[in-house]
């Protein structure tokens, strides 16, 4: 492995995430340094709110622009660390909120041989250029790696059926009786799977920054790129790879 030492950044408002498992399960399969550290923004100066607001996302359907934030848009990113959900949606430009996380983190830890994991609460997302809209994303790769708590609720879509009943009536009352009709079927905050829905992301992270390559094809595989709950809950609660990435796995422990 290129990759000698593993640092993650816990998310202690995800009451469900359990780090010292993580950090287990993280061991079991590449045989380096593992460092768990506090969540990243706690403890961090005013500049790095200011350059986390300046990344929101204000029109889905056009490319990224930054803007210079409010005072009370900073006052908002500081109280929202201590929050366990993005409850106001905000959506951030996932490669800009990776640079500005980037600059706060000291560069003998940006080497090659070193990979931070960042786990947030913020929803990131990407805008793609093939239909010309931001999507929610869970991972964006590279070194620091983010990986998205609230992305594993948004960004993989609920059950078609879902959405055509929810399209009736948008009332809270009726939001949460059609939650309760498909419980199970998706992924929910406060949801006991997070955790181990969490461990799939964070192999995906590494084998990223490993070989380069993106999400696997296999629905099976734990580093399939899920765009459904249903597809999300299959690949990662199975607890299988495919041929190929198990290979891959032997290749990348042996080098």
């Amino acid at each position: 492995m290129k990759t000698s030492k593993i640092i993650i950044y816990d998310e202690p408002t995800v009451q469900e995430i359990q780090i010292t498992k993580i950090e287990k399960f993280v061991k079991k399969y590449f045989p380096v340094e593992i460092e768990i550290r506090k969540n990243f923004f706690q403890n961090n100066q005013h500049e790095i709110f200011e350059e986390i607001a300046s990344t929101r996302i204000f029109d889905l359907k056009k490319p990224f622009s930054k803007h210079i934030p409010t005072n009370s848009e900073i006052q908002m990113e500081k109280e929202n660390i201590d929050n366990s959900q993005n409850e106001e949606k905000i959506l951030y430009d996932g490669f800009e909120f990776q640079k500005v996380l980037s600059k706060f983190i000291p560069k003998n830890e940006l080497d090659l041989d070193t990979l931070n994991i960042i786990l947030t609460n913020k929803l990131t997302c990407t805008f793609d250029e093939s239909d010309f809209r931001y999507h929610a994303r869970v991972l964006i790769g590279t070194n620091p790696s983010i990986i998205s708590t609230t992305g594993f609720i948004e960004a993989p879509a609920r059950p078609r059926e879902y959405y055509i009943e929810l399209m009736t009536d948008f009332s809270k009352k009726n939001t949460n009786k059609i939650k309760e009709k498909y419980k199970g079927e998706f992924l929910d905050y406060h949801d006991s799977r997070i955790s181990k829905i969490l461990e799939g992301y964070i192999l995906q992270s590494i084998m990223y920054y490993e070989t380069g390559n993106d999400f696997c094809e296999d629905k099976e595989c734990r580093l399939y790129n899920a765009h459904w709950q249903k597809e999300l809950l299959n690949s990662q609660l199975n607890n299988k790879f495919c041929e190929k990435h198990e290979e891959i796995f032997k290749k990348i422990i042996d080098q």
